[in-house]
């Protein structure tokens, strides 16, 4: 079968078409043709080994000294069962999944083998293999701090880098809980904020944050890039502070500015798991989420996705289609 190796680390070039043994499943696993995957930002800072100076030691030690010990990248995917092992009780032949690989990767092969109790959910009906490849990796981290800093109706949320694969599925989710949504992106994507359920849109590019004079009950750093401090100073007495992309040394600056505040801080990296996924899929059998597809690229077009990701504008998804 078709895989694409991350064979160091460094820019797109690195990422390899190579042929390797299609797996077999074992007594607990199941193995799924691949239909479609993506490009999230997650995959291209691996390859890129895009991390702080002073985390680079224990980042590779955990990743992997010259290049990825998971070396075939890719966190979500959708496809179609092939194969299941003798105790298999879940899934059968023919049923069609979307899947959830988190840091073991995977997902960038023509198959994939997991075991049943994998993050794995049936793919909704009402969207297509590429639709369901890109909703569980923006959809589940998104869903993962909304409920953890228990969002109430009516409570005002500003959501930085809402165009984003996170941004979109936070926008999205925000609403469903009944909040009164901020976007914050870029000029060419805030139409499509709004059309997703942005009540209010705010373009980075002519408004500072120290510009902006509303309180939030939240504030939401999908991408990292905003500035710490002028964020802190957004939220409200008792308001929570959630940083998407956070690295042991960013939280210690953030936990040091919000030391004599009641600001709640929540950060940090979670496990996948089988609630989350369903939760996802039920609301976008129900239409109350859907994915925001950017562009879908070919399987041999990988780098050209990458590259495209890597410029750090994209709206929402980049999908690499395997199977037409």
């Amino acid at each position: 079968m078709k895989a694409i190796k991350c064979t160091k680390y460094g820019p797109p070039e690195v990422l390899k078409i190579v042929n390797i043994e299609k797996p077999k499943p074992n007594d607990n696993q199941i193995l799924i043709k691949n239909y479609s995957t993506t490009v999230t930002v997650g995959d291209c800072r691996v390859r890129g080994f895009k991390v702080p100076p002073s985390f680079w030691l224990p980042a590779r030690l955990t990743l992997g000294i010259i290049k990825p010990k998971n070396d075939i990248l890719g966190g979500e995917f959708s496809g179609k069962i092939e194969e299941t092992g003798k105790n298999v009780k879940k899934y059968r032949i023919g049923d069609e999944i979307f899947a959830f690989t988190g840091h073991n990767f995977g997902a960038y092969a023509e198959y994939v083998l997991l075991d049943e109790k994998s993050c794995i959910a049936v793919k909704p009906e009402n969207l297509t293999f590429e639709q369901s490849s890109a909703l569980s990796f923006g959809g589940i981290s998104s869903l993962h701090f909304i409920e953890k800093c228990n969002i109430k109706k009516n409570e005002k949320i500003v959501i930085y880098g809402a165009s984003g694969s996170l941004g979109t599925y936070a926008v999205q989710l925000a609403k469903y809980y009944g909040a009164n949504v901020t976007g914050i992106c870029g000029t060419s994507n805030l139409e499509i904020i709004k059309q997703i359920g942005a009540d209010n849109v705010i373009d980075y590019r002519k408004t500072d944050l120290s510009e902006i004079d509303e309180k939030f009950d939240i504030f939401f750093d999908t991408v990292g890039k905003a500035d710490i401090s002028k964020s802190i100073k957004l939220i409200k007495p008792n308001g929570h502070y959630i940083h998407a992309v956070t690295d042991p040394f960013t939280e210690m600056k953030i936990k040091k500015i919000i030391k004599n505040t009641e600001i709640k801080f929540i950060g940090g990296t979670y496990k996948p798991n089988i609630d989350y996924i369903n939760k996802i899929r039920e609301l976008a059998v129900n239409n109350k989420i859907r994915p925001v597809i950017d562009r879908v690229y070919n399987f041999d077009d990988i780098v050209l996705a990458h590259e495209y990701v890597d410029k750090g504008h994209k709206k929402g998804n980049v999908v690499i289609k395997i199977v037409e």
